[in-house]
């Protein structure tokens, strides 16, 4: 296994929709296993394939207890109730904002023999998927955010850039 490089926010792959697994190889096998040692490394609690320079639909979540779970192909099927609360994302380091997102959802996919799984997450689970699969899309948390908070943390980011020894913290994504 190995630690990855994480991609930071700039990085064209972050804004790309990535193209579903068609079939689980040795080398997605090996991907998923190196991403999830990346994401434990960088403290985080969920990874997807694009924050890694890998523009397949996988991700990786933490489910509790150190327990780590590779997804492919993710689709939330149905979700329900709102919440905001804070988030922060491994590409965007020391960048931390209020985000609504749907309280609880139901994600449709493959583990990691490629079988078919659905899994219900609710809270901080819940955010963790919707906030992964933003990434598959090419979406990140800022582009959530309203127009006047998005544009205030561009420029802090151009300006100041990213801060070397930012913690990711456990409320990174």
């Amino acid at each position: 296994m190995a630690i990855l490089l994480v991609r930071l926010y700039g990085d064209p792959v972050l804004r790309r929709r990535a193209a579903p697994v068609t079939t689980v190889t040795p080398e997605i096998e090996v991907l998923l296993d190196d991403m999830i040692e990346t994401m434990y490394d960088e403290v985080g609690i969920g990874l997807a394939a694009p924050q890694v320079g890998a523009g397949l639909r996988l991700l990786v979540v933490d489910e509790g207890k150190g327990v780590a779970r590779p997804f492919l192909n993710p689709v939330l099927v149905e979700e329900g109730g709102r919440v905001v609360a804070e988030e922060g994302c491994l590409s965007l380091p020391g960048i931390f904002a209020d985000v609504a997102r749907a309280e609880w959802v139901v994600v449709a996919a493959q583990d990691g023999t490629g079988a078919p799984i659905r899994t219900r997450a609710r809270g901080l689970l819940a955010r963790v998927f919707q906030h992964e699969i933003d990434h598959l899309d090419g979406i990140l948390f800022i582009d959530r955010l309203d127009k006047v908070t998005r544009d205030r943390i561009k420029r802090r980011i151009k300006k100041e850039g990213f801060p070397e020894d930012a913690p990711a913290s456990a409320a990174a994504l």
